[in-house]
């Protein structure tokens, strides 16, 4: 009996991400979508996690803005992680800028993490809610905004959890 609490034990600690909250509702009116990351996961864990998921997705990352260091740089008190990650998938996001080039203002899509009030976040500026303010896209543009969107939100609930 004892054997098997160790080992029920074990598999715990090796699997804390299928112990995970649901990842949080979309909400249709804000262009943010903001999810806690899982104690216990940590911020290099949350970057590895990301470039994984991006990288299995044929995304590519080729910007970061360590925001948080060029505060501090100045001087300022911030504590905590402050950062912005950029995504892209080109092969996804032509379908959108072959038609709509204005839409590259709102391009390559970003993932913010940062950590308040002790907790770590992972935050993302929505591409089928940025897509709202180019006149004339077409259906094949949402489709391919949705298919970008579905995949970044796929790649943080995999990096609030800590997954490769």
């Amino acid at each position: 009996m004892q054997r098997l609490q160790l080992l029920m034990v074990g598999l715990l600690l090796w699997m804390p991400s299928a112990f995970a909250e649901p990842m949080p509702p979309i909400n249709p009116d804000t262009p943010l979508y903001i999810v806690k990351v899982e104690p216990g996961v940590s911020h290099e864990d949350v970057v590895d996690s990301l470039k994984s998921a991006a990288e299995s997705r044929n995304f590519v990352s080729p910007a970061s803005f360590p925001l948080g260091e060029h505060i501090r740089q100045r001087g300022l008190p911030l504590q905590g992680v402050l950062e912005v990650r950029s995504y892209c998938s080109l092969g996804i996001g032509a379908e959108i800028l072959m038609e709509s080039p204005e839409f590259a203002v709102f391009a390559p899509c970003r993932i913010a993490i940062y950590e308040k009030q002790g907790q770590l976040y992972l935050a993302l500026d929505r591409p089928s809610y940025a897509l709202r303010y180019i006149e004339g896209h077409s259906a094949k543009a949402e489709q391919a905004a949705r298919q970008i969107e579905e995949t970044l939100i796929w790649m943080m609930d995999k990096a609030r959890k800590g997954e490769i």
